[in-house]
């Protein structure tokens, strides 16, 4: 019991437990009125357009369903298109298009898809069905290719970086990767890999899926710990960068690596996840106690919850 007790409060020492993290990050660094501005994909583009920070090309937003059936011609011109809910969360509601080999019909997971099907779920994404209820926008933009480096890790999916900043500097990073349990997607909520990230040397660590730590992807057995990450350094740069104007001093920014394009702002976090301290087996509270410009910013340790 004792030896229980003692764990308990080291744990507390290192770790940033969500009151914590919503008591001295969220609440005093973030303005509430600002919160729609990450929470919306479509008003974080018009942030980052704004400052020429590079995101995936927007190709059409459709807010009533009146206009769906015009805003879906306009998109035949496309050979591979993401579609998103502007306020979806963890993934839900996405759909990647493609055409086939023809180049005339749309598929979706290899899959043939009619366009009944495709019209009903931009109805679906409008009408509230994965924004809890509330009236929505559909998102149709540019479909990412990931760069080579994530397929010799998994052969499917768009995995993507998630990188925590507090007043402009990066504090903790992970890598998402999709596995087959999370068929193809990379949140971890829904089975894929956080990997953790020695920022100052741009190399892969551990993966973690929620129950152990891996040195090798776990359905592919591809080498994860000790790989270089490609990009890295414009992968800081251009979190930093967006950390800089967009008006929210903590925040989670995902980014992507695309093949021709490079990295890619995907997403802005007003309350980003705390799982990303057990990926790296780092507590985010001892990193801020121990980062030079960033000391004083915690009162004390607080109860953990996660």
């Amino acid at each position: 019991m004792r030896s229980f007790i003692k764990k308990s409060k080291k744990l507390q020492e290192v770790l940033l437990g969500i009151n914590q993290r919503n008591v001295e990050l969220i609440y005093p660094h973030n303005n509430i009125k600002n919160y729609k501005l990450a929470d919306d994909k479509v008003l974080t583009k018009t942030v980052l357009e704004k400052h020429g920070l590079a995101c995936a090309e927007t190709y059409i937003v459709i807010e009533e369903i009146s206009y769906i059936e015009s805003a879906w011609e306009s998109l035949t011109q496309y050979q591979k298109i993401a579609v998103k809910p502007a306020n979806g969360r963890g993934g839900g509601g996405i759909m990647i298009l493609k055409k086939d080999q023809n180049g005339k019909d749309w598929l979706s997971g290899g899959k043939a898809i009619a366009k009944a099907q495709v019209i009903k779920h931009l109805a679906d994404i409008i009408t509230g069905v994965y924004s809890l209820g509330s009236r929505d926008k559909v998102l149709v933009e540019y479909c990412i290719e990931p760069h080579p480096f994530f397929y010799e890790i998994f052969p499917s999916g768009v995995p993507d970086f998630r990188v925590i900043l507090l007043k402009n500097t990066p504090v903790l990073s992970m890598l998402r990767v999709p596995t087959e349990r999370s068929d193809g997607k990379a949140n971890l909520h829904q089975g894929g890999l956080g990997i953790g990230i020695d920022m100052e040397n741009g190399t892969l660590k551990m993966a973690y899926d929620g129950h152990r730590y891996y040195e090798n992807h776990p359905d592919t057995n591809s080498q994860i710990k000790g790989r270089l990450i490609p990009y890295w350094e414009e992968t800081m740069a251009l979190a930093i960068q967006t950390s800089k104007v967009f008006p929210l001093d903590y925040l989670g920014i995902d980014i992507v690596i695309d093949k021709k394009l490079g990295p890619l702002i995907m997403e802005i976090n007003v309350r980003p996840g705390l799982s990303i301290q057990l990926v790296n087996q780092e507590g985010m509270q001892k990193v801020l106690h121990e980062h030079p410009s960033l000391k004083g910013v915690l009162s004390s340790s607080m109860e953990v919850h996660f």
